[in-house]
């Protein structure tokens, strides 16, 4: 309730407009990625099926999609379903798998993809999706393979450490075959192997996750080893520019070493 009567005066319009002034002018991540979490408690919170909250959650994709233009940020990495969320009921699975679906053909005809040339790539054991999704994804990376303005990546039925040990058994193929030494394998090596070896920057600048969770859940664990972390303490449906924009504000005022 408090929060509806404070977008009506407008008082986060406000906000959004200071928070603007103060990272506009600063170094921006390149690359960002983001745990979507809490729809099911988002719906549940309302007494409504879990399918809502993730129907509610895809919508706040689109938006988030569009901040990420108008902030400059190149690379956007989404981590909606793991191997591990195949264990969840069969009904909310397929309503999970029906909407994206219908998101994959949004964006073969969505203006923006094309017009910003965004390359959009899943992520994940594709092996373990039904037929028709997985020819939906296969079609939306063809035509926008080409692009190398903006990157979006959807990890779905993806898990790093399944990531890590797909890579491995890639390399041991080759040093079988006797097209790479083992004395040759390094991080580069494993780094050209793993799901986002077609990103100039694989690895995430700033790494968010919502619900108010504070683990990576198998999210780009090779990728993640110098990432800044944001955990905030709101469900993904309710995401708003002013929590991305906070995120963007607190990793503009980290120092970020890598280890020096």
């Amino acid at each position: 309730m408090l929060r509806r009567l404070l977008e009506i005066i407008g008082i986060y319009k406000l906000y959004e407009k200071w928070l603007w002034r103060q990272i506009k002018d600063k170094e921006k991540p390149t690359h960002v990625g983001i745990i979507l979490d809490g729809n099911r408690r988002w719906a549940k919170g309302r007494k409504l099926p879990p399918w809502m909250g993730h129907e509610k959650g895809a919508e706040k994709v689109k938006d988030v999609i569009k901040w990420c233009y108008e902030t400059g940020i190149k690379i956007l990495t989404l981590y909606v379903f793991s191997t591990e969320n195949f264990n969840r009921s069969r009904e909310e699975v397929e309503a999970i798998m029906n909407l994206a679906k219908r998101y994959v053909q949004e964006y073969m005809n969505d203006k923006n993809i094309h017009e910003k040339k965004v390359r959009v790539k899943l992520l994940g054991k594709r092996e373990l999706l039904d037929e028709d999704l997985r020819r939906k994804i296969e079609e939306l990376e063809k035509v926008t393979e080409n692009y190398d303005e903006r990157y979006l990546n959807i990890a779905l039925a993806y898990g790093g450490r399944v990531e890590i040990v797909d890579a491995v058994k890639e390399i041991c193929k080759k040093v079988m075959n006797g097209e790479i030494k083992v004395d040759e394998i390094n991080e580069e090596v494993i780094e050209k192997h793993l799901y986002t070896s077609h990103l100039p920057q694989p690895s995430p600048d700033l790494i968010i996750r919502t619900s108010g969770e504070e683990r990576l859940s198998g999210f780009l664990l090779w990728q993640s080893a110098y990432s800044e972390l944001v955990f905030l303490d709101v469900y993904w449906p309710d995401f708003r520019k002013i929590d991305f924009w906070r995120a963007i504000r607190t990793y503009q005022r980290r120092n970020r070493r890598f280890g020096r």
